[in-house]
């Protein structure tokens, strides 16, 4: 069956007609891109041909062969965009007619209108007194020219007129050369010179001048909504339709250019593309107010860079960049095709195995959830750190670590539903995979919770909870042995710590112990602490009273009226094979005694109440938590020691711990 391109398609989508949906044969492909895949293609109307860029929500066109070298596509939906001086086809849609044909035609392709036209043939066109004028003999057909010099001047003495200059005319092919007319001046001295009529050049006239004499008429029409998937460098004017579904913090940095600011949020269009847009500086002035989570914007105007993977985790390689041209308009009318939230969700036991700093979306149902506690930054600066826990059906159970407002927000909200007896779903948009002592997760800028969200999988989850899966065995992955896994995710008793000799390497050494506490010196459980800043961190050195009321920094040199204290807490832990000795500082001793160190200093040296201090260190006695130990190797004088330092500690849930002790008995039963 004949197959009929559309006629002049290539010149029409030039000339700027996006409505033509023309069928086109694909004559070559090549795949372009490192960071995310994208194909060009050349394409052809049987008579020319033009490149083209297929948008990446048509990249599986090609990977199952729909769209290959012969296929016969109409486009539906494309744009034309000029990129350095040419022009490239952006499809955004197409079908396929024919997925193999033979090649038709012989197509050429399209002549780009900003190349350089063809320059005259300047070979017997050249100015009267060039140098060096050659080939002039090829230039007569018939004619006598054997003399004919091309000599700046030509004198001749008494000689007949057969020597002389040519001018830039064209050379008069089958004439009598005597017609021959010299350029600028010819001397002749007593010669037979028959028509020979001197003429001089005529002066140079610059090309005239064009003065703007009125307003350059501008295209103002407004850019076209394209999808978000189609966005890339080559597009000069574009506009997206987005619904805003995560907005970060605003945060300032220093470097060598100065102080600045910055802060980004997250879009989503109806086709399920999403992009990050960043602002800097003066845009922030602009934007940051204005812009809303779940708000729906038409945004045009910015640039595109690629996309920083190490802090960008959206499947887009192009980020945008908003500038000072750039415009961002609410939506009056909510749209209803553009989601609010697009999931990728995967079950909790993927983490496992998934690598430190990688983004999940996961569901599930919370089982447990932790009081919010202050934490000192290691830029000194406080925030508040809540922990829970989350089950779902893989048979694995996940720590996500709520840090900053997300505790007092949603992390406040899950504590009194899961104290009043319900379990509720949580949803997590874009959690932040953690290897430090097991597998978690925990929130960063761009995360978003979702408590009972109205969606298929938490309806799901939630059923297969309340039909028994709420009883199921579950292994937690933040906390117990993992298989073949690093030191620091894997259990230990008291008595084997010494015996395999842990601490003892260069680098320290990781295990979690499950033990109870049967000892705490409370003569030194604190010190008083420096809290003046050196630079973005605390000081944090012990301090002495200077006089009666101040304290003072032998460090920072300065003295203050309030000091900090923080607990170093020396205690004796133990389980069913021993007994060892470790140190807790601040957090770990706070998890440890439930409460800041503050607030026992002054019970005991302030209010002096004795008693209550005493029942504060007993409540803790013989409780057995599950201790995450740093072991390692000190210098104490001259003598080598190994020191545990507990780096958290947590109180040991007996349902989830007797879920990971009936899960080593499945296990030693099955080998």
């Amino acid at each position: 069956m004949p197959v009929n391109l559309t006629p002049n398609a290539i010149a029409t989508i030039n000339g700027g007609d996006v409505n033509l949906k023309p069928l086109v044969q694909v004559l070559d492909i090549k795949q372009m891109g490192s960071a995310q895949e994208r194909f060009r293609i050349l394409v052809s109307d049987s008579v020319l041909t033009q490149h083209a860029m297929l948008g990446t929500q048509l990249n599986d066109r090609v990977k199952t062969g729909l769209v290959k070298k012969g296929s016969v596509i109409q486009l539906i939906d494309y744009i034309c965009s000029e990129v350095q001086k040419r022009k490239i086809i952006v499809v955004l849609n197409l079908e396929t007619i024919i997925p193999d044909c033979e090649i038709i035609g012989n197509p050429k392709m399209f002549p780009d209108a900003t190349a350089h036209k063809t320059l005259p043939n300047t070979n017997s066109v050249q100015p009267a007194g060039v140098v060096g004028y050659n080939n002039l003999s090829s230039q007569s057909h018939g004619n006598n020219m054997s003399s004919i010099q091309p000599a700046l001047s030509s004198q001749n003495h008494g000689g007949n007129v057969q020597s002389f200059r040519p001018t830039l005319s064209t050379l008069n092919q089958g004439s009598n050369m005597q017609s021959f007319r010299p350029a600028l001046s010819a001397q002749t001295h007593g010669n037979d010179v028959q028509s020979f009529r001197p003429t001089v050049q005529p002066p140079y006239q610059p090309p005239p001048s064009y003065r703007n004499h009125g307003a350059v008429m501008k295209n103002e029409a407004p850019a076209r909504i394209i999808p978000i998937n189609a966005l890339n460098p080559y597009q000069g004017r574009w506009a997206i339709k987005a619904r805003v579904t995560a907005k970060g913090d605003l945060r300032r940095y220093n470097n060598a250019r100065g102080d600045g600011k910055v802060f980004s949020f997250d879009l989503l269009d109806s086709d399920g593309g999403e992009i990050r847009v960043t602002c800097f500086n003066a845009v922030v002035d602009r934007f940051y107010d204005v812009i809303e989570v779940g708000r729906v914007y038409l945004i045009s105007k910015g640039s595109l860079k690629p996309a920083q993977k190490n802090f960008n985790h959206l499947k887009n390689e192009w980020e945008i960049f908003l500038e000072a041209t750039s415009t961002v308009d609410l939506c009056p009318e909510e749209d209803g095709s553009i989601p609010q939230q697009q999931f990728s969700f995967k079950p909790i036991s993927e983490i496992e195995t998934a690598e430190n700093n990688s983004i999940f979306d996961i569901i599930g149902v919370v089982i447990s959830v932790n009081p919010s506690v202050p934490i000192l930054r290691k830029n000194g600066m406080e925030t508040q750190r809540r922990i829970l826990n989350l089950k779902d059906g893989s048979g694995r159970t996940v720590e996500l670590t709520l840090w900053g407002d997300f505790c007092n927000k949603e992390g406040q909200k899950l504590q009194e539903m899961v104290d009043s007896g319900s379990f509720p779903v949580l949803a997590v948009k874009a959690g932040k995979v953690s290897d430090f002592n097991g597998k978690s997760l925990g929130t960063i800028s761009s995360t978003q919770l979702f408590i009972n969200p109205d969606i298929p999988e938490a309806r799901d989850v939630k059923d297969w909870f309340d039909r028994g899966g709420h009883d199921v065995a579950s292994v937690s992955i933040s906390r117990d042995c993992v298989s073949g896994g690093p030191k620091n995710e894997i259990r230990k008793t008291v008595s084997q710590i010494k015996h395999a000799g842990l601490g003892r390497s260069d680098k320290p050494d990781w295990a979690t112990v499950r033990a109870s506490i049967s000892f705490i010196k409370t003569d030194t459980f604190c010190y008083t602490a420096c809290p003046l800043m050196i630079g973005d961190r605390q000081c944090n050195k012990k301090v002495t009273r200077s006089g009666n009321s101040r304290w003072q920094c032998d460090r920072c040199n300065q003295e203050f009226d309030e000091c900090d204290y923080r607990y170093l807490l020396q205690v004796q832990i133990q389980d069913h094979t021993g007994l060892t000795w470790v140190t807790a500082f601040q957090e770990s001793g706070e998890e440890i005694l439930g409460c800041p160190a503050k607030e026992l200093y002054l019970l005991k040296y302030e209010l002096r109440d004795d008693t209550r201090f005493a029942d504060i260190i007993r409540s803790r006695l013989f409780c057995q938590y599950l201790f995450r130990l740093k072991i390692k190797e000190e210098m104490y004088g001259d003598e080598q020691r190994v020191k545990i330092t507990v780096i958290k500690a947590d109180k040991v849930n007996y349902s989830s711990e007797s879920r990971y002790m009936l899960d080593l008995i499945s296990k030693v039963r099955r080998y």
